[in-house]
């Protein structure tokens, strides 16, 4: 057959018309995988797709949030008193917020010359000219002056700098941990709009009143079964629900994210959405290198008519609040959808059982002639009855019940 026949016979094969022919195949092993593939379909559709996905719902997955923050403790650290101002940042805050629970102070520090740090590149020398004058460090503490001096009060050298003096590595003072940190609160308010429903929530229990909603706040800590609605969250409450150790915490800072989830079915009154929360370290603790949450920040005063600063490296908790919402509604567009999309489906069955049938039984080729039949052109004989055609070329309802080896 040339190329010109075989195009030929594909165009004309192309407008050829098929039709589905019902055929009866009584095998028991057969009609068990049909019925089974049946039941999966139909239980996923119904359960998965339906009931737990809620397919018949119209969604919107990007609502309009706020967030509101504030932290709430005091503390007692020697002969000081620390209050909000002191240990959170920023005092008010928004969808983040840090407490300081350690600090590492470097007191006086005045600009001037000094010792560069030892373990900085290049720092140590022997000579004046081991230090370039004018060159800058990027990993170190300033610009260097050109001379060669000795380590504060050890034996050994190190190139000299001007910058803030004592250099933070050798004046610091490790303070001890702000124990009492772990009983500090955080208040979170958190309200939702979903615009294509023209809905909004908020996370805060509704009160009769003003000042009864002030007295609930005071007293209350979140509880999931008993304080759903309360927005008061222990710092202790935090740790222990992202599987942290808070004296870990302490000591190299951590980044625990706070997850306010709104999943709400509008299809009941807007006063069963409420949210879920969970919480989750975010830093990574597997590299130490630069795991934890730590920043540095300075006090400055004038000291006998010089400026002066105190260097403060603090170690805390930021707790990043990210709010998820997702809310559904019965429309009439989406159920229609999945409703022909499951019935369609169904016909899968039917396709894997045919393939099991001409390919694993079908050993004769009894059932592949039976169902597949090819008319070329109309009998020339006229049809008196419909009956009498289907009998001739073919029945559209075969029975394979009787004499075929399975």
């Amino acid at each position: 057959m040339g190329l010109r026949d075989f195009i030929k016979e594909y165009f004309l094969g192309f407008w050829d018309y098929e039709t589905p022919k019902v055929m009866v195949v009584k095998n028991t092993t057969l009609g068990v995988i049909y019925r089974s593939v049946q039941f999966l379909v139909i239980t996923y559709f119904i359960w998965y797709v339906f009931i737990s996905q809620k397919a018949y719902q119209e969604s919107e997955t990007r609502p309009e949030s706020s967030v509101y923050t504030l932290m709430k403790g005091t503390a007692v650290h020697g002969d000081d008193i620390l209050d909000t101002v002191e240990y959170a940042r920023p005092s008010e805050g928004g969808g983040v917020i840090s407490t300081i629970l350690r600090r590492e102070v470097t007191y006086d520090q005045r600009q001037g010359t000094c010792a560069e740090y030892f373990n900085v590149a290049n720092a140590n020398c022997t000579r004046d000219s081991d230090c370039v004058e004018g060159e800058v460090n990027f990993d170190g503490h300033g610009r260097r002056t050109g001379r060669c001096v000795q380590y504060y009060n050890h034996t050994f050298k190190t190139c000299e700098i001007q910058t803030w003096c004592p250099i933070e590595e050798y004046a610091v003072v490790r303070e001890p941990a702000l124990v009492e940190a772990i009983n500090f609160t955080v208040f979170i308010r958190n309200s939702i709009h979903f615009p294509r429903f023209k809905v909004l929530r908020g996370n805060i229990k509704d009160a009769s009143n003003k000042r009864d909603m002030q007295k609930y706040l005071s007293k209350c800590h979140y509880n999931e079964e008993k304080e759903a609605y309360c927005p008061n969250f222990r710092l202790g409450y935090i740790a222990d629900q992202a599987r942290e150790n808070f004296s870990e915490l302490c000591r190299t800072g951590g980044v625990i994210g706070v997850f306010i989830n709104w999943k709400c079915n509008l299809d009941l009154d807007p006063s069963h959405c409420k949210p879920t929360y969970s919480f989750r370290r975010l830093d990574l603790r597997k590299d130490q290198a630069s795991s934890g949450y730590y920043y540095r920040f300075a006090k400055y005063y004038n000291k006998d008519g010089v400026e002066s600063r105190t260097l403060i490296k603090a170690y805390g908790i930021r707790l990043d609040v990210i709010v998820h919402g997702h809310a559904g509604k019965f429309s009439p567009i989406p159920t229609i959808i999945s409703t022909v999309t499951a019935m369609t489906s169904v016909g899968i069955c039917t396709i894997i059982c045919d393939w099991i049938m001409l390919t694993f039984i079908d050993k004769n080729e009894v059932y592949s002639e039976r169902k597949f039949d090819e008319i070329i052109k109309e009998p020339k004989v006229p049809i008196p009855t419909e009956l009498s055609y289907i009998s001739s070329y073919g029945s559209n309802h075969s029975d394979l019940s009787d004499g075929v080896p399975l």
